[in-house]
């Protein structure tokens, strides 16, 4: 390789790295903006309670998902630590359902602010094939209510699809 040929490739290299540095600064700044945004429509999340009952449906183990606002399964929530995707328990009690997420700080849903739980395909950028019955659809997906009257949809893709029943059954 001669001298011209290895400082051409040597520059396009550089310029190469440079574009690429350029459109992940933009979608930092971007996933950014969007949490700002958001931040202002969500206000605060329902505090976990001191005193929890026994458990109406028990632990079933999975993926947290994400969440999104109201009816739109792409528009992520990118509050906090919402918009990230971590291993899960989600648990049912009578005062509502509590989803502890490893790495993550766990997500209270008090019970008078569930308006749903059903199983979807796709919720938050994520699509999960399934058959069609309850049992085997891809993802669970609890709409509730914030505090501030924003709707959301929180998804969850348990290990074992056969305990989706149990939660359909327990629905609001």
């Amino acid at each position: 390789m001669n001298t011209g040929t290895a400082v051409a490739t040597f520059v396009f290299a550089l310029f190469i790295v440079v574009i690429i540095g350029a459109v992940i600064r933009r979608m930092m700044r971007g996933w950014r903006n969007r949490a700002l945004r958001q931040s202002e429509l969500l206000g605060q999340f329902p505090p976990l309670p001191d005193m929890l009952g026994p458990a109406t449906v028990a632990p079933t183990r999975g993926l947290y998902v994400g969440s999104t606002l109201g009816g739109d399964w792409l528009d992520r929530i990118a509050v906090g630590d919402l918009g990230y995707r971590s291993k899960a328990v989600l648990t049912r009690y009578p005062e509502g359902i509590l989803l502890e997420r490893s790495g993550a700080t766990p997500i209270w849903m008090p019970q008078e602010s569930i308006t749903a739980v059903r199983t979807e395909r796709a919720l938050a950028g994520k699509v999960i094939p399934g058959r069609g019955e309850a049992e085997s659809a891809g993802m669970l997906a609890i709409r509730w209510r914030l505090l501030s009257g924003t709707e959301i949809n929180t998804g969850f893709r348990g290990d074992d699809r056969g305990e989706y029943a149990r939660w359909i059954g327990e629905a609001v």
